[in-house]
Order: structure tokens, then sequence, then C-alpha cells
């Protein structure tokens, strides 16, 4: 065996420096792309590329070669819709992982050309009662069509009377339809605004807020007109909202404004009183007293109208009490609902109530009744520890916390209805759409196998609820819990819970809240419902609204008391 060559001490020496030095700047460069990346580490996502906001092209440069505009099986994410949510999760999965090609991963959308509504040399006016639809083709800094979907466009269409989110479509080759239809009633000058948040789901992201755009893109101003009797021809009549109505997943609702005081001003217990309690609805918009609603003049109605309930009307408190007597609401959620109990409580059922805690249980009885009463529980979800934050459907992989469920359902007695939630600190939690899914799943699961139980013990098993989570306002439409992730997650969550059978109805509040979160005038960011108070509120001015949160309260008691 011939000799080993000697070993060159030197040479070993800044062999190995060299290596080491190499192997460190790998480990920061994959410590940076991990950072930067951090949808996930099963994964490294097309989306994790950095904004380029350079001035885009005139539109005409790309007109010319736009071919394909509408693919098959398009994906409704940020639209709304009244299509089952089966499959929604596979779907957008798909999508997210998407490798895509060049130039399609490596781009961003910077603009957009809107077919049939841009570079129209004239008034653009479109009849009410009908239905608009434009094709939006999405363009890179070079003012070339972006083929990749994942863009979340704001979408906004107002008057002074109306406020609506027109649906959009994304077909995922980057191109989008955008439906407009405004009623009859309401014809007028009206405003759209597109403005794109997000590109290519990057609001999906763990971190989003350095990815987000935030840019106005159009604002369009139309004048829908009413043509003679043609634009009522065929138009479905309004009516209220009974049980079926709520098995529609995503809604497409509108706020309609039937009257407004000038004049009016917050009072010392910081409530805006601005019409008078018993002024009436306009019928088919809504059903009872409008005053009621302390929103000047505004209400929500979607593919059905609402009754407001007057609780300085003995026929309607009667109505409301006779209908919760003896039942027992079970709450499960997010701190919204902390809010929403407490606003039922003091404005619909005359029952004053401070704060509403996080772990909250209490038979309410009817101050003008003593003998009706019935049960509110409220269980946060957030986090398995009650002050604690940020877990989300997480809580639930905790021992404790799911027997500490599983107890209330577990007696002779159980809730009668359940009213649940995902919540905002799933869009801190999760680490990527991949994960929540499967956190989505599990927690479907355990719900199915709670009510399975209730079951297997003759027991009448509860009706559940979903009250889809808010759109987040102002500032925090740019954080971890942006609307996009939110109407994400939402679509995931309800897609799973009718996967396993857990969920009755829905009641989506998502939609209720989105025209109104451009601003923090009506929500603190995350809460639309914040007790009412004469002080200065996170956007500089005295006093709130907290309307939309209220009408969230007889959007529910018009499922829970409808026959």
């Amino acid at each position: 065996m011939s000799p080993e060559k000697p070993i060159n001490t030197p040479l070993l020496l800044r062999s190995t420096i060299n290596c080491s030095f190499r192997v460190l700047i790998l480990s920061i460069l994959l410590g940076l792309m991990i950072f930067w990346g951090t949808d996930g580490f099963d994964t490294f996502h097309k989306d994790s590329t950095i904004f380029n906001l350079s001035p885009t092209k005139p539109h005409q440069d790309f007109t010319q070669n736009l071919q394909q505009l509408t693919p098959t099986n398009p994906l409704t994410l940020n639209s709304v819709s009244t299509e089952s949510h089966s499959g929604y999760s596979s779907t957008l999965l798909s999508r997210w992982i998407a490798p895509g090609g060049s130039p399609c991963k490596d781009s961003i959308t910077d603009n957009i050309h809107i077919h049939g509504l841009d570079n129209i040399n004239r008034n653009i006016e479109l009849s009410t009662g009908d239905i608009h639809e434009y094709v939006i083709q999405s363009l890179d800094s070079s003012g070339n069509p972006r083929c990749l979907g994942g863009d979340y466009f704001e979408t906004d269409l107002s008057s002074a009377t109306w406020k609506s989110r027109p649906p959009v479509k994304d077909f995922g080759n980057g191109s989008y339809l955008i439906t407009l239809h405004v009623h009859p009633d309401f014809a007028g000058d009206f405003n759209l605004t597109v403005i794109l948040l997000f590109s290519n789901y990057q609001g999906l992201k763990l971190s989003p807020e350095r990815f987000a755009i935030d840019k106005t893109l159009r604002t369009v101003p139309i004048k829908f007109k009413k043509l003679n009797s043609i634009s009522t021809v065929g138009l479905p009549e309004l009516k209220q909202c009974k049980r079926s109505d709520y098995l529609t997943d995503v809604w497409a609702g509108r706020w309609t404004r039937h009257a407004k005081n000038e004049k009016c001003v917050i009072s010392n217990d910081g409530r805006y009183r601005c019409l008078n309690h018993d002024y009436p609805c306009t019928r088919p918009w809504c059903d009872g007293r409008l005053g009621v609603l302390e929103s000047n003049g505004w209400v929500y109605s979607a593919h059905c109208s609402f009754k407001l309930y007057n609780s300085g009307l003995v026929s309607d408190s009667d109505l409301v009490w006779n209908c919760l007597n003896n039942r027992w609401l079970f709450f499960w959620g997010d701190s919204n609902h902390c809010d929403t109990i407490r606003n039922m409580l003091n404005f619909i059922l005359g029952y004053e109530f401070g704060v509403v805690s996080r772990r909250f249980d209490m038979n309410i009885t009817n101050p003008r009744n003593g003998s009706q009463s019935f049960r509110i529980t409220n269980v946060f979800n957030g986090h398995y520890n009650v002050t604690g934050n940020y877990q989300g459907l997480n809580s639930l992989y905790n021992i404790g916390y799911r027997r500490f469920l599983t107890d209330y359902f577990s007696r002779e007695r159980v809730p009668d209805t359940i009213i649940m939630n995902s919540g905002l600190h799933d869009g801190v939690y999760w680490p990527n759409l991949r994960r929540f899914i499967k956190g989505a799943t599990d927690a479907a699961a355990f719900w199915a196998g709670v009510l399975e139980g209730v079951g297997r013990r003759n027991v009448a098993v509860p009706k559940v609820v979903y009250r889809t989570t808010v759109a987040t306002g102002g500032y925090a439409r740019k954080l971890v819990f942006n609307p996009s992730k939110m109407e994400a997650f939402n679509g995931v969550f309800v897609d799973k819970l009718r996967e396993f059978g857990v969920i009755d109805y829905v009641v989506d509040h998502f939609d209720m809240t989105y025209v109104w979160h451009y601003d923090n005038r009506c929500s603190d960011g995350v809460h639309y419902g914040r007790a009412p108070a004469k002080m200065r509120w996170r956007d500089g001015e005295i006093g709130h609204q907290y309307f939309v949160d209220l009408m969230l309260c007889h959007v529910l008691l018009n499922l829970v008391c409808s026959n």
C-alpha cells in the first residue's frame, strides 16, 4: 500500500476557513430567503418578490396583444357570490402554490385596464336594474398584461344614498370580472373606485405590511339612469329574510340611505340620535323603525332585508323576548362578540349592561317581565388562555381548552344556538395558507365530534351559525389580518365547516363591514361595535359610529327568531 500524502496544514486551514465562510454566507442568504418568504417552510412561494412601482405605460400599448379574457372555472376570491364554498380551499391552495413561469412569476401588478370603462371620451351612463360586467386586465410596471391572478382589488360603488362592493372574480390568468348593479330606486351620480391593496397573493403572507400597495387605480364617475319602467322589469322582489336565506355562504349586500339629519351631533353619552327613535323604515329595504339603528339613515340589506327591533315598542320587545325566553345562545369567537352581546343587550333588549368579558356566562332576565329569561355564554377563541392573544383556531390543540368547550355540550342541557367565527387572531398566528387549511380542518373535525356526541345522547343538536370575520379598517387594512387574508380565511373555514356538516347558517359580517373599512370612522381597525363614548377616537374625531355592529345584532336576531 502506497504511503499517504503528507497533510499540508496551511492549505487545510485556508480551505476550512473558505468553506466555513461560504457556509456562513449561504446560511445568511437562506435565512433572508425564509424571512422574506415567510408564507411557508414547506414551499418557496412564487410571490416572494419585491414590488416594482415604476410608472406604467399607456394602456393602449397592450390592448392589441390581449387574447384570452374569460378562462373556465373562475375562482371567486374577493367577490360576493351566492355559490357554495365547496372546494374553495383546494382551489385557492392550488392557485397560491402555482409556480407560474417567466414572466408571470417575476412580475407584480402596477396598474389595470378596464375594458369598456377606460379611454372613453364621454360621460359614462348606465341603466339601473341591469347587471353590467367589465373585464379588468392587470398590468405590470411596463404596461404588459400579467398572466397570473391573486391580485386583491378593493372595489367601491358609492353615491349619496348607496354603498356597495362590486363583486370581482379572479380567473387566475391576470384577468378579472367586475360586476356593477344599482337598484332603480337609487338612480343618480356614482363613483366606482378600484384600489390595488395587494398583488400576487401577497396579503396572505405572515408579514404582509411591507408588500401592501394600497394604490387607487381608478375613480370612475358613472351616472346610473332609470330608463322609465324598463329598469324595474324582471327585478326580483326584495323580501324580509327568512331562515332559508341564511343558507347562502357569501352575501352581495349594500347599504342604502333613506334619511339624513344634517345637524346631527354626538350626545354626551357618545350616541348619535340623529333621527327620531320611531322614524320608519322605507320598504322593502328594512322593516320596523330605522331610527333605532342610530345610523343617520343608513341600513343594510342583502338578497333579503331585515326587521329592525325597537326596544321602546312593547310589540317589538315582546316579540324578541318571547323568542329568546328559555333559550341558550353560545358565542365562540374573537372579541367582536363581546361588543355584539353588549350592544344586543343595551340597544335591542333594553337590558342595561356594561362590559362583556371574553368568558361570559349569564342568565338575562327581561326587565319588563321577570318570568322571562335566557342564557348567553361567550367563549373567546383568540387564545386558550383568556388573557392571551393571537392563537385563533390553534387554541383547539390545547387539551384543557378542548375539554372546557366540550363540557358545555356534555350536560343534560346544551345550547340551542352556536354563533361562531374564526377571528382576527388566526391572521396573526398561522404562517401560511397551507397551515391554516390544516388548522381549519382540525377545528371543523373537533366541532363535528362535539355535535355528534350531543346527538348520540338523544339531545337536540344546536343550530350553528358562522359569522364571518370583519373586514379590518383604516390602518389595519395593510396588517397581518388584512381584508385579503380574512376573506380567504373566511372562505376556507366555511368550506371546512360545510365539509364536516357543522354549520347550518351563515351571516356574512365581512360583507356588512366592507363598505365602511376604508377609514376608522366606524371601527378602531378591528372592532366595529365599541361602546359609544364622547371621547377622541382613533381618527382624531370626537366619538365614533357603532351602527355597523348594531346592524349585525338585528341580523342575528332575524335568524334566531325566524319561524
